[in-house]
């Protein structure tokens, strides 16, 4: 099992959310983030807004996958994030140690889906 955390732009979420779709992946948290990386204090126009300083706005998605998974994930992932420019983020790909599903108490695979 794996646990997925990629930081996105924003307006490139509904893509990667398609293509996730796509390879039946349908599990996905995500969480409005602010963050920099190597663009660190250059002004970026988003959406017709202007936004400067050191802390852009990046969404998070958090996956946990089986291991079948993992590598349809990332391509979903870079395939609906890519626009080629700096900034289009970053996947980090963990081992997950375990996963209990609440309701059944299943542990494992199982319990991911």
């Amino acid at each position: 099992m794996k646990y997925i955390i990629a930081i996105i732009q924003p307006d490139r979420l509904d893509d990667v959310l398609t293509k996730l779709e796509e390879k039946e992946i349908h599990l996905v948290t995500v969480t409005s983030v602010m963050g920099r990386g190597r663009q660190k204090g250059i002004s970026e126009v988003y959406r017709s807004h202007k936004e400067a300083g050191s802390l852009l706005k990046k969404v998070k998605l958090e996956i946990a996958v089986n291991d079948d998974f993992v590598k349809p994930a990332v391509e979903a992932i870079k395939s609906g994030a890519r626009t080629g420019h700096v900034g289009d983020g970053k996947i980090f790909i963990l081992d997950l140690q375990e996963a209990i599903r609440i309701r059944t108490g299943e542990k494992g695979g199982p319990a991911i889906g």
